[in-house]
């Protein structure tokens, strides 16, 4: 049993959709979503351990941890099989979970996710490093610099997902990024041929498609999931 019961907003009525938000955000980054979709779907947007009304609790702060999380919530809520809809490090949680748990998965969307650091272009991950050097000096000294180094691990430390694991998943998945995301393009490539029923949409904008251009992101994705 988990040490913690995440926070999380619900609307709609229907099959369930699961949003997860990216690092250091909260459930609030869907608000472009959560009424759109809340017309034909339950719509969960789930703060992650740690962030936005979640508490932190005692067990690791891992994107393995996170998914184990995720998958109590699910029962919780009485949810059997769900959408998945995974921003930034979310999507990295969406993919691990739908690893671990295949069966409880209808359909995943993966926005911005990537399988390791490596995947996140230099000019974005080499700041995000330093940071997290700074905040690991101070940590011992200081609970807000440990939480911030504890954030930033999440960038430079996970994930570390296998593409050869993708091969198993079953899944149909959207892979969706921005023009200028800062997951590199080839990268986002890999994860989209790598899963067997995928396809791949890319959206004018950057990283945060979702929120600064909800219209074509929200349309995208509800074309996938209204796929037969």
């Amino acid at each position: 049993m988990s040490d913690i019961s995440l926070c999380y907003t619900k609307q709609g009525a229907g099959p369930p959709l699961l949003l997860l938000h990216g690092n250091g955000e909260d459930g609030s980054y869907f608000i472009h979503q959560m009424e759109y979709f809340s017309r034909r779907y339950t719509v969960y947007a789930v703060d992650t351990r740690g962030h936005g009304q979640s508490p932190r609790g005692t067990a690791p702060f891992t994107i393995a941890q996170f998914a184990e999380d995720l998958s109590e919530f699910m029962d919780e809520q009485g949810i059997l099989r769900a959408a998945i809809l995974g921003f930034s490090d979310g999507g990295n949680i969406a993919l691990t979970f739908a690893l671990a748990h295949p069966g409880r998965v209808s359909r995943l969307i993966l926005n911005g996710a990537n399988l390791d650091p490596s995947g996140v272009t230099p000019q974005v991950q080499i700041p995000i490093v330093l940071g997290y050097k700074i905040a690991s000096l101070f940590a011992g000294k200081s609970p807000k610099a440990k939480a911030h180094a504890e954030m930033l691990s999440l960038m430079v430390n996970e994930p570390h997902i296998d593409p050869e694991e993708l091969k198993k998943l079953r899944a149909r998945t959207l892979v969706i990024v921005g023009t200028k995301d800062m997951i590199k393009d080839e990268h986002t490539l890999l994860i989209a041929r790598s899963l067997p029923r995928s396809q791949l949409e890319i959206i004018a904008g950057d990283h945060f498609i979702a929120a600064k251009n909800p219209h074509a992101f929200n349309r995208a994705v509800d074309r996938f999931l209204s796929e037969p």
